[in-house]
């Protein structure tokens, strides 16, 4: 259908809307009915938008619909309905699409609704229109809160959203070719919406208590008023320009006009003295052509520097997926009027509005009450009212709400979010780019605001800035956010003027955090470290240890079979089917580490199916169900579908052998400026900074300031000059000496001197150095540059290099032991060797050097332990002989480890022990302590205690005065030691017990520091850095 072709009831309908006759509109009887009509088409349109074009080509809007309310605004039905309609055909193109088609017929479709829209805006550039969309509003907001019905919200939302919709449409660029202080269709919207009051209202929304539900609408009302302003140019506005800025618009102007007279002056001298006809040819010597012979250039000598073999090639196709991102914001300065109105605007805002209304928009998107990527508009709100409050004033208090500690944590929260997800929505990179962008400008307005107040004449505002500043730099995530965003740059998704907002941040922050370090002696700051500890996980071979545990159940009676039931009574299949299922639930029950239902299950199993003794013969032994349950096990059974899924995923698990976990470990450390700057000094953290130094002589003065800066930090401040002898960091510094303005650049030109002399310096005593020039190089490799290569065969530890004769010898020792069956044979070699001094890792490294082991794994040394897990019957008869041999010694258990034939650890002997009956309890075979008889002295340990408490109170050298009015405490500390004494007697077990004193007497004794010196001569030791209480 041709969408130019109006279709028959859409044109009937919006015939029976009315007409414009001359300046009147004559509304016809059906008026309301045919908009209710056209709001029903346009819920009925197809995906290329046809209704909502054919009534943009038919100037609806224009025509009929702005007419009808401005002079039948009294008809409150078909207002409202015109209203609606509005603002569904003002809705912005991106959201009638979703996004911008990549189809050219749909692409078609979609500018064709913004040229439509563009329209639109032209035509609600007119005061009378906002002036009876502002008259409405006003008399709706005057009802109160009980008065408004719903229908008076909803009409209240549809005109704040119309307003959106209107200054959401972007400008034509084809059409409004304006120059600055040149009024656009922009301007003169934003010129209507003054002359109506409607700007007073948007104020009176945001500030008023009982209007906090439209405080979303109005924000994102005002961020589009702006949408083409600075902060800057606002700022001075109707202004005196100072001396200052007349002084810098000079300089910035006579440096242009250097520029242009040194490039005219080269151009001059360039050009031959002879006529172009007699400019002759010339071969370059050393310069290959295509063939083997010279190049022969036919320009003059003059053009020669500017000759590459790439002229004249055709230029490569950049794919899209690899082209650099482009800016798409575009700033232009404004009619004098308006930004004189918008000036007024601002300062009205800051005046009555901000710190209210951020603080609901903050509370909304917190509470997530806000709809998705509505924080944009929070973003752009803070960094452009602040940067306007800070260049009309910085009042501080005008901005309190957002110049927190919280701000700056949502904001490198939001930071965070916008990087990851820029990295997993590829498709959407660019708009994830964007948003971080706006989170970045804001993370720089603050720093700049904190930066301003440190500088102001109230020492309130000092001390609140310095309050800010202790915050953001004790804080691990505010100080290396700019490492990691220099690092992860990425410019074919982030665009160059985010880059430039980048560098001048860090600097900035830099700078700030140096000023904040000069004044202190020790800075502690907040460390984190990741700790990544490996978790080995059961393999398939951990299953021998569930056999193992099992093994010690099949000393158990035939009770374990009373009341299991290996097969389900209630299901379909007969029972005599179900005896795959009952070996699936033993391998189930072996798996969950349930002994005793798996043995109880078989045994069940046994008595169900005797038939093929599948489950084991009547007469099996307890050695043989072991071996039944180690198959079944083992065994790959077939299961269900649903089951399998589990096991795969189990299975999975299983095979991981190790897993790391990491853990966050936070402490204190001192920070150091220069150690801070040291991780600045990486080649992924240059590269952006040269990336932007290309484009030198478009950036402006403070920009190329910033970049010098980082650059003098890394090769002056570190030592580290090295790290910039790069071949494209040449060829740039080449670029801006040969440069005809150069002159206007002197602090770029300085360095770059400085450079290139520390280079050939360097080149008449490293003759590698012009082949170094090939590559970014590491602090090691810049470290080695400068001081000296590594000798050949060093690999960066203490490593003393094997004669012929040490090897012959190493290799002889291993042909004599390989065979004789030691579990360690480096550790036999090594006492074996002339040389000594040899350790394990070199003769470990050397073996596998000279081929004599395949691997570094096969000379594994062997952990401590053992592989024992069953018990012969030879060796629990010799451990019952060792029990009745021992059992009425004080170290029972340790007289049996010590004797035991087959070592195994305390743990196992422990186990068999109780599970042989030879005990009832581990308790009995606790290490026995003896008893002091009542009346008789105490032993030995309380006694060497009570010397040393008698010597510390009563020593005459030390003055009977030393520990005066702490009788009570010593008598308290006399106590504790003999209950603590009493329970490890009886226990056979000594663990650290705490000292906690509970009465204030003892509180305050524990701070005496005689009473603590007492402490420490009788061995208690005070408590660690995680501990608040003292041990004994």
């Amino acid at each position: 259908m041709d969408l130019y072709m109006m279709n028959c009831e859409l044109l009937a309908t919006c015939s029976a809307l009315g007409y414009l006759e001359g300046e009147t509109y004559h509304k016809e009887p059906d008026c309301l009915e045919s908009v209710k009509d056209l709001i029903r088409y346009l819920r009925h349109e197809d995906d290329s938008r046809d209704i909502r074009q054919q009534l943009g080509a038919a100037q609806i809007l224009q025509n009929d619909l702005l007419p009808i309310i401005t002079q039948h605004g009294q008809d409150k039905p078909l207002f409202d309905a015109c209203i609606r309609l509005m603002v569904n055909l003002t809705q912005p193109a991106l959201l009638c699409f979703g996004k911008i088609p990549d189809d050219p017929a749909f692409r078609h479709h979609f500018l064709q609704v913004v040229s439509y829209l563009q329209a639109y805006k032209e035509a609600f550039a007119n005061e009378k229109v906002f002036t009876v969309l502002s008259e409405t509003l006003y008399n709706l907001l005057q009802l109160d809160w009980e008065q408004r019905q719903e229908e008076d919200n909803l009409l209240i939302e549809r005109i704040l959203l119309l307003v959106r919709n209107v200054l959401h449409v972007p400008a034509d660029p084809y059409e409004e070719k304006n120059v600055d202080d040149d009024a656009s269709v922009h301007d003169k919207l934003l010129w209507a919406i003054h002359m109506s009051g409607m700007d007073d209202l948007l104020k009176f929304l945001a500030s008023a208590q009982s209007e906090q539900q439209w405080s979303m609408h109005v924000l994102e009302v005002i961020s589009l008023m702006f949408r083409e302003q600075t902060p800057e140019l606002l700022v001075r506005a109707g202004q005196v320009r100072s001396a200052q800025e007349k002084q810098k618009d000079s300089n910035e102007l006579e440096a242009l006009r250097q520029k242009e007279l040194a490039e005219k002056h080269s151009r001059t001298m360039q050009r031959g003295t002879r006529h172009s006809r007699f400019r002759g040819s010339y071969v370059v010597q050393g310069l290959k052509s295509i063939s083997e012979k010279d190049v022969i250039f036919h320009q003059g000598l003059h053009n020669f520097k500017n000759y590459s073999h790439d002229a004249g090639k055709a230029t490569r196709r950049v794919p899209k997926r690899k082209q650099v991102a482009q800016d798409t914001k575009s700033q232009r300065r404004s009619v004098l009027n308006v930004r004189l109105f918008l000036r007024e605007f601002c300062a009205d805002f800051l005046d009555n509005c901000y710190n209210r209304l951020m603080y609901l928009v903050k509370e909304s998107l917190i509470r997530e009450h806000a709809q998705q990527h509505d924080e944009t508009y929070y973003l752009w709100a803070l960094s452009f009212f602040m940067a306007f409050n800070r260049g009309n004033g910085c009042k501080a208090e005008l901005v309190s709400e957002t110049l927190s500690v919280r701000t700056f944590h949502f904001i490198e929260k939001n930071i965070t979010n916008y990087y990851e997800m820029m990295l997993t929505d590829k498709k959407e990179a660019t708009s994830w780019s964007r948003r971080m962008h706006l989170a970045l400008k804001a993370y720089q307005e603050l720093l700049l605001t904190v930066n301003e107040m440190d500088r102001s004449k109230d020492e309130n505002i000092r001390q609140s800035a310095s309050v800010i500043k202790s915050n953001i730099f004790y804080l691990m995530e505010y100080r290396e956010i700019f490492l990691t965003l220099l690092r992860k740059f990425d410019e074919k998704m982030q665009p160059r003027s985010f880059l430039q907002d980048l560098v001048e941040s860090t600097h900035l922050f830099l700078r700030m955090l140096e000023r904040f370090c000069k004044g202190r002696s020790n800075l502690l700051v907040q460390k984190k470290k990741v700790k990544r500890k490996k978790q080995k996980k059961k393999s398939k071979h951990g299953r021998c240890s569930i056999i193992n545990t099992t093994y010690l159940l099949l000393q158990l009676s035939n009770a374990l079979t009373e009341g299991v039931v290996p097969f389900d009574a209630a299901s379909e299949i007969p029972v005599a089917e179900q005896r795959t299922e009952a070996m699936i639930r033993i391998q189930d029950a072996l798996f969950a580490r349930t002994g005793p239902e798996a043995l109880g299950l078989l045994r069940a199993a046994r008595e169900v199916w005797p038939e093929g003794d599948v489950f084991g013969s009547a007469e099996v032994q307890p050695e043989e169900e072991l071996e039944l349950l180690k198959q079944i096990l083992f065994a790959e059974l077939p299961r269900p579908a649903h089951t399998e899924a589990t096991m795969d995923e189990d299975e999975e698990v299983e095979e991981l052998e190790e897993e790391e976990l990491e853990s966050v470990r936070v402490s204190e450390t001192e920070f150091n400026f220069l150690d801070f700057i040291k991780r600045f000094a990486n080649p992924s953290i240059i590269r952006p900074y040269l990336l932007l130094l290309r484009s030198y002589a478009s950036n402006t003065p403070h920009t190329n300031h910033c970049i010098v800066r980082m650059l003098h930090r890394v090769a002056v401040d570190l030592k580290m000059d090295a790290l910039l002898f790069q071949l494209s960091v040449f060829y740039l510094f080449n670029k801006v000496l040969t440069d005809p303005a150069a002159a206007v650049y002197k602090e770029l030109v300085t360095f770059a001197k400085y450079i290139l002399n520390r280079f050939f310096a360097l080149a008449t005593r490293n003759n590698k150095a012009f082949i170094e020039l090939l590559f970014w190089k590491n602090v090691g490799a810049v470290r080695e540059m400068t001081e000296g290569y590594r000798k050949e065969g060093y690999d960066g530890m203490k490593k003393v290099k094997w004669t012929p004769e040490e090897e012959e010898e190493l290799r002889q020792l291993y042909e004599e032991h390989k065979d004789s069956g030691v579990p360690d044979i480096v550790e036999t070699l090594l006492p074996l060797l002339m040389n000594t001094n040899r350790t394990r890792r070199q003769v470990v490294t050397q073996m596998v050097s000279m081929g004599l082991v395949d691997s570094v794994k096969d000379l594994k040394k062997e952990k401590k332990g053992t592989c024992i897990v069953l018990w012969t019957e030879d060796q629990e008869q010799e451990l019952q002989m060792l029990f009745e041999e021992y059992k009425d010694s004080d170290d029972v258990l340790g007289n049996i480890l010590k004797r035991l034939t087959a070592k195994r650890s305390r743990a196992r002997v422990v186990d068999k022990i109780l599970s042989l009956g030879l005990v009832s309890e581990r308790r009995d075979l606790y290490k026995k302590r003896r008893r002091n008889a009542p009346g008789k002295s105490v032993s030995n340990g309380k006694k060497e205690v009570y010397q040393v408490m008698f010597y510390c109170v009563y020593s005459p050298s030390r003055g009977s005065h030393c520990l005066t009015g702490l009788s009570g405490p010593v008598l308290w500390l006399q106590n504790c030691l003999n209950r603590a004494a009493d329970d490890r007697e009886e226990d056979g077990v000594s663990h650290p017990m705490p000292l906690v004193p509970l009465t204030e007497e003892n509180e305050d004794a524990m701070e005496n520091k005689s009473f603590k010196r007492l402490l420490h001569k009788i061995g208690i030791r005070p408590p660690a850095d995680e501990q608040v209480t003292q041990e004994a």
